[in-house]
């Protein structure tokens, strides 16, 4: 698997991406409905593209096929990660997440994780602040918004049962 920096001419296999992986990966936690809510097949490219220009985007890719995509802005934010159904548990969501933290070293991380991504951000380190309900088109989705502190920072209030491995 190869890394490599987001180009606009992505952006388009990108959003398809986005929506095989959220309809299939994310099946199992989500009703049709709310797959649907959360992934319509319609992305607003050039927003999209905005957004990937303006954040550290990384593209994964395996024999030039893009498996998976992630993008953190300057702050540690942790916008968007997804990887192709056919290459979960290949260590491409952490390799792309590993490259996004060293790009805001020192920054606490953010991240809005679905029910699907809580375990694998939980066992990078991050930790539940809070679950949230979100709405789209008019359907309720839950999530939960997990933090990451800086190394070396322990903070008590991220010891808990939602935090790291002890769960």
């Amino acid at each position: 698997m190869q890394l490599r920096k987001y180009t606009s001419s992505d952006c388009a296999q990108l959003a398809e991406l986005f929506y095989q992986t959220v309809h299939s990966v994310n099946a199992k936690d989500y009703t049709q409905e709310q797959l649907d809510a959360w992934a319509t097949g319609e992305v607003d490219l050039q927003a999209w593209d905005a957004s990937f220009r303006t954040h550290r985007t990384i593209i994964a890719t395996e024999n030039g096929e893009i498996v998976g995509f992630g993008d953190m802005n300057g702050n540690g934010y942790l916008d968007r990660l997804y990887v192709h159904k056919d290459y979960q548990r290949w260590g491409a969501a952490s390799t792309i997440c590993d490259e996004l933290e060293r790009f805001a070293v020192g920054k606490t991380f953010t991240t809005h994780a679905s029910i699907t991504a809580k375990p694998f951000f939980q066992h990078r380190g991050y930790c539940v602040v809070r679950k949230q309900e979100v709405i789209r088109r008019g359907v309720a989705l839950t999530n939960s918004v997990m933090e990451k502190q800086p190394e070396g920072q322990n903070d008590d209030e991220y010891s808990g049962p939602e935090c790291g491995l002890s769960e």
